[in-house]
């Protein structure tokens, strides 16, 4: 029979211990154990418990433990229970300070319990244990040393400059000089107005002189019996020009055609006077008018810009008509034998120049050609080649220069 059949059976261990037994005293796990004897029998081999595998199952985390926890003591062997050869004795279990409960993290959605959850190979966990020191950040390098401003004083003392005192005399000149400089601007300020007004002034007398002029200057100081045009022809020739008659005065309507008298009608018709001329050679006839208007200042610029921006002197059909003159050389000067002509709108004065020229023979001209025209290089009409254009543009500036004279003298004329 083996030395396990002969072993009686253990008895289980007992909960509480028995009453009225001190526990045996043990050996402090500081001591160091007593050497073997020679004549000790061997230890017997230590008897391996028996294992049992069971499926553990999760285990709800335990309520914290009160404030005061009795201190645990070892429980003394069975009765009868007999130590195991070669085993050192059970020490006393002393009470271990209980750890600070850790709060519990917030479950993940989607994971299995902490107690069922697995690390994954070759996780490493970093989080440290409790109780131990934090992991040292990164190195931070001291900052330099900055002194510290100076100390700025409280006060600052700055040498102050002499100020010169005032003069009388420099005062009374700043104050002179003062008023010439009043004096000088309002001394132009006001020649600039006198000057302004006179000129209107003027610009009214001479309206007004020149609107009554066809009644109030002699006919042979409007119309000269002879005109004297030097350089006035073809190639800077010298001409002369003998009037043969006067025409009576009246209205625009029966002298105009009826569209230069329209295009003329915002300034309106206060008279029209008009010559027949006739040069040295009796080869060519030239009448010249001059319209004396109603209107005001701003209407005659208004018309001049017009006539100049829209070329209307340069139109055929606002070519003015002629004024034959009978038993002369202008006896059959009518519309079908006007060769060239010239209109011109004054702004200094309310007056009309114009004049109208033709052969003397009386042909009929089918190409009439303005006078700025016919007097270009290069021209090669009939009105060109004998030089109709210079005789009307010759006459009209001599009676247009005669009447800006006349005006003036009249102004000027003391009353």
């Amino acid at each position: 029979m083996s030395t396990e059949a002969q072993r009686a059976p253990v008895p289980p261990r007992p909960t509480t211990p028995p009453t009225g037994q001190a526990p045996a005293a043990q050996p402090s796990p500081a001591d160091p154990p007593a050497p073997a004897r020679p004549d000790d029998p061997p230890a017997a081999a230590p008897v391996p418990s028996p294992e049992t595998t069971a499926r553990l199952r999760p285990v709800a985390p335990a309520p914290a433990p009160p404030a005061s926890v009795p201190p645990v003591r070892a429980v003394p062997p069975a009765a009868g229970a007999r130590p195991v050869p070669g085993q050192p004795p059970v020490p006393e279990a002393r009470p271990v300070p209980e750890a600070p409960p850790v709060p519990e993290a917030p479950p993940v959605p989607g994971q299995p319990p902490a107690a069922t959850r697995r690390r994954p190979v070759g996780a490493v966990d970093l989080t440290p244990p409790p109780g131990a020191e934090p992991r040292p950040g990164p190195y931070v390098y001291p900052r330099p040393f900055v002194p510290p401003h100076p100390e700025t004083p409280a006060e600052t003392t700055t040498r102050l400059r002499p100020i010169r005192t005032h003069h009388p005399a420099r005062t009374a000149a700043a104050a002179v000089c003062v008023v010439l400089g009043l004096g000088l601007i309002g001394g132009a300020v006001t020649g600039a107005w006198l000057t302004s007004d006179s000129s209107a002034d003027d610009a009214r007398g001479a309206y007004a002189v020149g609107r009554s002029a066809w009644h109030s200057v002699p006919v042979d100081t409007l119309f000269p019996r002879t005109l004297r045009g030097d350089g006035a022809g073809p190639g800077g020739a010298d001409r002369i020009w003998t009037r043969l008659a006067v025409a009576p005065d009246g209205g625009c309507r029966p002298a105009l055609d009826p569209l230069l008298a329209r295009t003329l009608g915002p300034v309106g018709c206060e008279r029209l006077v008009r010559a027949t001329y006739v040069d040295a050679t009796t080869s060519s006839v030239t009448t010249v008018g001059v319209v004396f208007t109603e209107g005001d200042a701003a209407a005659m610029k208004a018309l001049g810009a017009r006539f100049a921006d829209q070329r209307l002197d340069r139109r055929t059909d606002l070519m003015p008509r002629a004024y034959p003159v009978k038993g002369t050389a202008a006896a059959g000067f009518g519309d079908r034998q006007r060769a060239s002509w010239t209109v011109h709108v004054l702004t200094e004065v309310p007056v009309v120049v114009f004049a109208v020229s033709g052969f003397a023979d009386g042909r009929t001209v089918t190409d009439p050609q303005p006078a700025a025209a016919a007097m270009a290089a290069g021209a090669r009409t009939a009105a060109a080649e004998a030089g109709l254009g210079n005789e009307a543009k010759g006459i009209a500036d001599r009676i247009e220069r005669g009447l800006r004279r006349t005006v003036t003298d009249l102004m000027e004329k003391p009353e």
